[in-house]
């Protein structure tokens, strides 16, 4: 107990000292977790042989996850991915198992090791990609998507591998493996005792229990526990589902993270879908943790230090070869170029499933033992160094839309009196209700595919960076009457303010505020109005709250446009106190008169519907 809580303790205190270090780095959570492997355990020799009986509790976090992204999808939307499923995830499986097996027999090796070689390096890491792709908020893009779509497959296709390997093995090391691999209990020898046809059918019946179950039965199940009112035990319930789906798989053969994945999907559209959500997700974030950090401690370093640049040779092989796959598959899948590299980097790696095959192949007498821990080093460093394959992927991405950046702007050919700089979201507000009320507009963004969409539904925008004075020249700001600045960078629109104020005293300029020091710079660049780009909502949001406490909708309303005019006086106000060079809890004079300003507004206020009685005469 003494020794569990130790390692226990150590496990946590990697976690806390290194993943916030990485994250602050930009390097990413997963990097902090390899990294802290690594340190307690090849570095610094703090942890032992419990690591991989630990790593395989912890690819439960795999599982876990794996249920959680079943959650945020629903049947038609996997049917939507048939095409990616079959054909861009089955081509780079079977692409890459053809490539390295090939490779494998030019260096010597015997067909049947080389195709497990290629079985073996053909996934990528589930978990690490995945997780990595929700921290960066890409897995909604076109990449992050198709990514997803292989890493399906991929979990699938683990499946046949595994039937696959029993049959690369010599007959009689097949069966001297079956009989040091046998399980003493009742399943498993009726599991052994049945024929290939009987096997298939109990796995095609396992599937459909889950689709059943997670149809008919895991819903009634969570109403009646609900009704307990009780937080542990839907939590309990949640990880019921997960660990009796995942023991099922196992039981027969097949990928606990496919089940519950397909659970998942299952559940995407019920009613306890949120709350299964919030309770599996502290338990699936520090399992993946550990998962990740098991494997930087897995790492054997002394095969490293003593053929550093065979194994260097073979990591850069494989990740480039497998990157050269990605690649043409994604310019045959129409994918654009920076969703391409996306995909490319994200999935050259090999993946947590690479363990799970060489252990396997080991058993089955497959692979000898020295090659399969090369090949377990190749896996845990290409593994390590995806968090940098990401870092290249934001420099290339940051380097694309610099050079679309450079494209050069559009010829502007007609000039409004109206000037809208900027059509993102506000932007697009402005812009729809001034020209839908009659009026003509000329709008400027510097973000190719903005313009390009707005022309397709036959809005009139061009292209070009709104902050420089040559375009806003040829936009007519010399003779236009309003200048509505809706550029998404902060200082960019202090500037373009600036600017546009310095040339023309008498122009009516409108400019968007980030915040309330925003106002301030603004205000001193020159802007005639500045909209906060969330206080109006914020305001409306407070009428509907007293409208709902009491008030009748005239009273506030009525109060609505008091708290509006006086907070806009007041931020008038602060704006001539504040200091740019001095924080605003520093500021002496800007606390006093904001001090001074609510007890006005509170005044205001109350005094608006509590109104004094009147004086009496006596």
């Amino acid at each position: 107990m003494e020794s569990f809580l130790l390692q226990a303790s150590l496990y946590l205190i990697a976690m806390v000292i290194a993943v916030p270090l990485a994250t602050r780095a930009g390097l990413g959570s997963v990097l902090g977790y390899l990294g802290a492997g690594i340190v307690i355990g090849p570095l610094m020799g703090l942890v032992g042989s419990e690591t991989n009986d630990l790593q395989h509790f912890a690819e439960f976090g795999v599982v876990m996850m794996l249920f959680l992204i079943g959650l945020e999808m629903e049947p038609r939307a996997l049917w939507a991915m048939r095409d990616k499923l079959l054909g861009l995830g089955g081509l780079q499986v079977l692409i890459t198992i053809l490539a390295v097996t090939l490779a494998a027999m030019a260096f010597g090796y015997d067909f049947r090791v080389a195709l497990a070689l290629g079985t073996i390096f053909s996934t990528s890491s589930t978990a690490i990609v995945l997780q990595t792709l929700n921290e960066k908020r890409l897995m909604q893009t076109a990449g992050g998507r198709s990514a997803f779509s292989v890493l399906l497959t991929q979990d699938i296709a683990v499946i046949p591998m595994l039937a696959l390997m029993p049959l690369l093995a010599l007959p009689g090391a097949r069966a001297l493996a079956k009989a040091e691999n046998s399980v003493d209990h009742a399943a498993a020898h009726f599991l052994d005792g049945l024929p290939g046809w009987g096997m298939t059918l109990v796995t095609l019946g396992a599937v459909g229990a889950v689709i059943l179950a997670g149809h008919f039965l895991i819903r009634p199940m969570f109403r009646y526990v609900h009704a307990a009112k009780l937080r542990e035990i839907n939590t309990a319930m949640a990880l019921t589902i997960v660990v009796a789906i995942a023991s099922l798989m196992l039981l027969v053969g097949l990928s606990p993270a496919l089940g519950t994945f397909l659970a998942g999907v299952l559940l995407a559209d019920s009613e306890f879908r949120h709350e299964l959500e919030s309770d599996i997700e502290p338990f699936k974030g520090l399992l993946l943790g550990l998962f990740f950090i098991t494997v930087g401690a897995g790492i054997n370093f002394s095969i490293i230090t003593s053929a550093p640049f065979v194994v260097l040779g073979l990591v850069v092989g494989m990740v480039a070869l497998k990157a050269l796959i990605l690649y043409g598959l994604g310019r045959v899948f129409g994918l654009r170029a920076q969703d391409r590299w996306l995909f490319t980097l994200g999935l050259a790696q090999a993946g947590e499933f690479g363990f799970v095959l060489v252990s396997f192949a080991v058993t089955q007498r497959i692979l000898p033992g020295d090659l399969a821990q090369m090949v377990l080093v190749v896996v845990a460093l290409s593994m390590l160094i995806t968090p940098l394959l990401f870092i290249l992927h934001d420099y290339l991405a940051r380097r694309m839309r610099d050079a679309s950046a450079t494209q050069a702007a559009d010829a502007i050919d007609d000039q409004q009196q109206i000037i809208i700089a900027g059509v993102g979201r506000f932007g697009q507000v402005v812009n729809r209700m001034v020209t839908m009320s009659g009026f003509k507009t000329t709008v400027l963004d510097n973000d190719l595919k903005t313009i390009q969409l707005m022309r397709k539904f036959g809005a009139k925008a061009y292209f070009g960076d709104p902050t420089r004075p040559d375009l806003l020249a040829a936009a007519g700001i010399a003779a236009a009457q309003v200048m509505v600045v809706c550029v998404d960078d902060r200082p960019s629109t202090t500037r373009l303010v600036a600017y546009a104020r310095r040339i023309r005293p008498d122009l009516c300029i409108i400019a968007r505020a980030r915040d309330r020091i925003h106002v301030f710079e603004l205000y001193r660049a020159g802007a005639d109005h500045i909209v906060r780009e969330m206080f109006d909502s914020s305001v409306r949001a407070g009428r509907y709250v007293l409208e709902n406490v009491g008030l009748s909708e005239f009273e506030a309303a009525e109060l609505q446009k008091i708290f509006f005019r006086l907070d806009r006086e007041a931020v008038r106000n602060l704006a001539e106190v504040w200091k740019p060079d001095v924080p605003v809890d520093q500021n002496t004079a800007y606390l006093t008169r904001t001090q001074e300003l609510n007890r006005e507004l509170e005044a205001a206020l109350m005094e608006r519907f509590n109104p004094a009685p009147p004086e009496s005469d006596d």
